[in-house]
């Protein structure tokens, strides 16, 4: 079995990073290490996960810092150069991974060596109907996130890159200064430049927050720009589908509706990244 790297970027996220690191560390088949990240955090991120880490000793949790650049590519890089498993996993910190989500990543790497990229849908943690929104995400991404005549295009909430197709594309990645496209989509269109397998998986799964949709419209639009800023970066690679045609769809309703669910469980008392995965969690440690 494969031997899989959890990197997790983080910047200022002091209200998630101890859920999302419960999350990374029970699991069914346990990750080789968690690395996190820290970006030049100014809150008490580094504090909490060093207090995760003094509790939990034998989970292999790493914190490490890059403090030379502000910026989630450099910081991205940082962590894949001092990771030492087969496989990249890569998520961001407010991130609540499937437990057997590493499970189901070595299980693809395992079974298809040519496979160097793989991802696979999210379900929204901080909003109701979860099972009918994990249906409609995989339904997006498997019709939508494509390029070149249906080739996989990675989602960076929810990825692995095999180390050695890294090592092949790690000075080719677009390093984006302007901070104007998707770190992640360009990853995947440099893998597919070195002509190497993108992959998606129904069963690899992760929580993500919808809180991307709780912002203005001119913020929103700006972030769904990247789509295409980043295929102009990548003129040789097309899209049959615009992703952000979707979202766009999706905005107006989700943006009137997760204020209020978000005092609905504030009412209640209930924090959904802890609960997210309660159940498969609660059998994992009873095993």
């Amino acid at each position: 079995m494969v031997n899989v790297s959890i990197v997790i970027p983080a910047y200022n996220e002091q209200d998630r990073i101890v859920s999302c690191l419960a999350n990374a560390v029970c699991q069914s088949v346990a990750p080789y290490e968690v690395i996190i990240v820290d970006n030049r955090s100014n809150d008490h991120t580094c504090e909490l996960v060093e207090r995760f880490i003094a509790n939990h000793t034998d989970s292999h949790v790493k914190l490490v810092h890059q403090d030379n650049e502000q910026g989630l590519i450099p910081t991205r890089n940082y962590g894949f150069s001092v990771a030492m498993g087969d496989v990249y996993g890569r998520i961001d910190a407010d991130c609540m991974l499937k437990p057997d989500w590493v499970e189901v990543v070595s299980d693809i790497f395992d079974r298809d060596p040519s496979a160097m990229g793989a991802t696979g849908p999210a379900v929204y943690y901080d909003m109701p109907a979860k099972h009918l929104g994990l249906e409609g995400d995989n339904k997006v991404r498997k019709v939508t996130y494509r390029a070149d005549n249906d080739k996989v295009l990675l989602f960076g909430s929810n990825m692995a890159v095999r180390a050695s197709a890294w090592e092949k594309i790690k000075d080719k990645v677009c390093r984006d200064k302007p901070d104007i496209m998707h770190e992640d989509i360009d990853i995947s269109l440099h893998l597919l430049d070195q002509g190497l397998k993108t992959v998606y998986s129904e069963k690899m799964i992760t929580g993500v927050s919808a809180r991307r949709m709780d912002t203005s419209f001119s913020s929103f639009r700006k972030y769904m720009q990247r789509f295409q800023n980043t295929f102009d970066a990548h003129p040789n690679h097309t899209r049959a589908h615009d992703t952000e045609r979707t979202l766009y769809a999706l905005y107006p309703a989700l943006r009137a509706f997760y204020p209020i669910y978000q005092k609905y469980l504030n009412h209640k008392n209930v924090n959904p990244a802890q609960r997210i995965w309660s159940k498969e969690q609660h059998q994992i440690q009873n095993h």
